[in-house]
C-alpha cells in the first residue's frame, strides 16, 4: 500500500452499535475483504500443549469480543493506528488439536504465507507452544530476532513427559535452533516457584536476562522500558506475551496463574516505552476465558494487542513516508 491509499478502518460505531455485527479484532475488516494487509491479526485456537488448565483455544475469539470497545485513536501513542496502516483480521489458523507436531508445522506454514505478503503478524493464541513456529517464520524473513518475552514463567524448560513441544519449552527450542539473537533476549514478569535453581542457571546460559515482576514494582515501568530498549537496540524485535505475566487480579482467565504479577497499567506502559523499537511481529497467548469473569482478562489482552498494533502501524507509516520521499 502506498501513501496515497487510504486504509479501510473499523466499522463506524455511530452507525452500527459496538455490540452488533461480526466480532473481528477492533471491528476491523476481514483480510479477504481488503485483499492484503500491513498487519494481519490472526488467531490460533490451540491449547494441546498446556500443562495445567486448558481453555486457551477459546482465547482468540474472547479477545476479539472484548476488542469491540477499542476506538480508532490511541492517545497514549498519539496515533490512529488503523489510519496509518491497513490492519485486518485474518481469521484463525486451523490446526490439528490431536497432534502437536503437525499443529506446529501448520502454524509455521500459515505464518510463512502471511509474512510472504509483506504483512506483520499480531497473533492471538492459543497456548505458548505456538510461539516457536511463529519465531521460525519471522526468523526466516528477518534472520535471528531479539525476543522480549512477558510471562510469569521462563518457558525454557527442556521437556514435559518427554514432549519437546509444549507451552513451557518454546524458547529453549528457539535458542537451540538458532532463530533468536542471544545477545538480546529478555523475560519480563517472571515470578513464583521453580523446580530448582538449575532452571535459572540454564536460562542464563541461553542468554536471557530476567526482569521480575518485583523489579517492575520497585523500579517502575519507565526505567524497565529504558533498560529493555538498550538491550534490544535496533535489532528486529519479536514480542511474545503470555497474559499470565499479569497478576491474577488483572488476568484471572489463564491456565497457570501466579500471584504477585504485573498490573495491566505496568504492562501497557512498558510496551508504550518500546515504541521506538523495530517490532516485526508479536503474539499474545494463554487467555483462557472459562476462568475469566466480567471479561477482565480479555479486555486487558485486547488493549495489549492494540498497543502492539499501534507500534507496528506507526513504524510502517514512518517507513512508507521515508520511502515515498526518496
Amino acid at each position: 500500500m502506498s501513501s496515497n491509499e487510504t486504509p479501510r478502518g473499523p466499522v463506524d460505531s455511530s452507525r452500527v452499535p459496538r455490540y452488533a455485527g461480526p466480532a473481528t479484532f477492533a471491528r476491523l475488516p476481514r483480510l479477504d475483504e481488503v485483499g492484503r494487509a500491513d498487519i494481519a491479526v490472526v488467531g490460533v485456537p490451540f491449547d494441546s500443549g498446556v500443562s495445567y488448565r486448558p481453555g486457551a483455544r477459546f482465547g482468540g475469539n474472547a479477545i476479539r469480543e472484548a476488542s469491540r470497545l477499542l476506538r480508532p485513536y490511541n492517545p497514549a501513542q498519539d496515533a490512529s493506528p488503523f489510519a496509518l496502516a491497513q490492519v485486518a483480521d485474518g481469521g484463525d489458523i486451523a490446526v490439528n488439536p490431536f497432534n502437536i507436531n503437525e499443529a506446529v508445522e501448520t502454524v509455521e506454514a500459515a505464518a510463512d504465507d502471511l509474512l510472504g505478503t509483506g504483512a506483520r503478524l499480531m497473533t492471538l493464541g492459543g497456548d505458548h507452544t505456538i510461539a516457536l513456529p511463529l519465531l521460525r517464520s519471522v526468523a526466516r524473513k528477518h534472520g535471528p530476532v531479539a525476543l522480549l518475552h512477558f510471562d510469569a514463567h521462563l518457558d525454557t524448560w527442556d521437556t514435559y513427559f518427554g514432549a519437546e513441544y509444549t507451552h513451557g519449552t518454546p524458547f529453549r527450542r528457539a535458542v537451540e535452533e538458532g532463530i533468536l539473537d542471544t545477545s538480546a533476549l529478555s523475560h519480563v514478569g517472571i515470578r513464583g516457584p521453580l523446580y530448582g535453581r538449575q532452571d535459572l542457571t540454564d536460562d542464563e546460559k541461553m542468554g536471557f536476562g530476567i526482569v521480575t515482576s518485583a523489579d517492575v514494582y520497585r523500579r517502575g515501568a519507565d526505567e524497565v522500558a529504558d533498560q529493555l530498549r538498550q538491550r534490544i537496540g535496533d535489532r528486529p524485535l519479536y514480542i511474545s506475551i503470555d497474559i499470565d505475566c499479569l497478576d491474577p487480579a488483572h488476568a484471572p482467565g489463564t491456565g497457570t496463574p501466579e500471584a504477585g504479577g504485573l498490573t495491566s497499567r505496568e504492562l501497557l506502559e512498558i510496551l508504550r516505552g518500546l515504541a521506538s523499537c523495530n517490532l516485526v511481529s508479536a503474539d499474545l497467548v494463554e487467555v483462557a476465558p472459562a476462568y475469566d469473569h466480567a471479561e477482565i482478562t480479555s479486555i486487558a489482552a485486547s488493549h495489549t494487542a492494540y498497543e502492539l498494533t499501534t507500534i507496528m502501524s506507526r513504524q510502517i507509516a514512518g517507513a512508507r513516508e521515508e520511502n515515498d520521499g526518496k
